[in-house]
């Protein structure tokens, strides 16, 4: 197995190309659309330079994996698709997420069955990538529908941990939940000391450069989790989540992720519209 990380600093995001070095079948999780909120222009220039290293080292894109529906960066999965074929996949429980913030943006016509990805990925599933499996891991607690994918020995872990230095993944998402956010680190925990982790997220102070693997020894030093049991974490994570705003993105990434990264269907006069519901979510 061989891996390429890509930072995208606009949104504090890494996306990771994998590979099975025999077959030259290739995976992306978490692929991230360039969108300028200021001005409302999406563009493919993070996602393209992902697809210029696929064409160089010849590789055959299966699948465009989300660790879970984002809130912090729209998806490029349509964009991959397009130009690279593959199938999509989410957690099987995305239905949960789609139905809350179908309300949340009314959006009447639209169907919360997940029916927008390719694959919905339950706990214990396995797809092949050339003479790797990538075995899918419920974690859920930052959302209802996170998933982790196992690849060896390594966990491409989505928000369930950040780097030890900054913590864990919030929980005060609609259906997210602090104890069982705990029971999931609990859980990536209980893998072997030398298991490699690839996070989803890091935010370096100025000068350094961000931080996309560690180990799950490097984790059991985390400051949300050093030291401290269930009781202890669900009183940090609350107590830290209800001093948090919402991230910059969450209206229009949510809205899109949730339809598996497709943006709205353009109106009669062919422009696409993101919806911005006011005062329905956060403080």
């Amino acid at each position: 197995m061989e891996v390429k990380t890509y930072f995208d600093k606009d949104t504090a995001t890494f996306t990771h190309l994998v590979w099975d070095t025999s077959s030259r079948q290739a995976a992306i999780i978490d692929p991230v659309l360039d969108f300028n909120y200021r001005s409302g222009r999406t563009a493919t220039h993070s996602a393209d330079a992902v697809i210029s290293d696929l064409k160089q080292r010849d590789l055959s894109l299966k699948y465009i994996l989300e660790t879970h529906a984002h809130a912090d960066h729209l998806s490029a999965a349509p964009h991959f698709k397009e130009q690279c074929g593959g199938q999509t996949g989410i957690g099987a429980n995305v239905p949960a997420v789609q139905e809350v913030f179908k309300g949340v943006f009314n959006m009447q016509d639209f169907a919360t069955d997940g029916s927008q990805f390719d694959l919905l990925l339950g706990e214990g599933d396995t797809l092949t990538l050339g003479e790797l499996s990538i075995k899918v891991l419920s974690t859920p607690g930052h959302t209802p529908a996170c998933v982790s994918y196992q690849i060896g020995d390594a966990l491409f872990i989505g928000d369930t941990f950040l780097a030890p230095r900054y913590g864990t993944a919030r929980a005060d998402f609609p259906g997210g939940d602090a104890s069982t956010l705990y029971q999931s680190l609990e859980r990536i925990l209980s893998f072997p000391d030398d298991t490699r982790i690839y996070l989803c997220h890091d935010y370096p102070e100025a000068g350094s450069d961000p931080q996309y693997l560690c180990t799950v020894a490097d984790q059991r030093n985390n400051i949300h989790v050093q030291g401290s049991g269930a009781d202890d974490f669900i009183k940090l994570r609350k107590e830290r989540d209800a001093a948090l705003e919402m991230p910059v993105l969450i209206l229009p990434a949510i809205q899109v992720n949730i339809r598996a990264g497709q943006l709205p269907t353009p109106e009669d006069n062919g422009v696409a519209y993101l919806k911005i519901p006011l005062n329905q979510i956060g403080k």
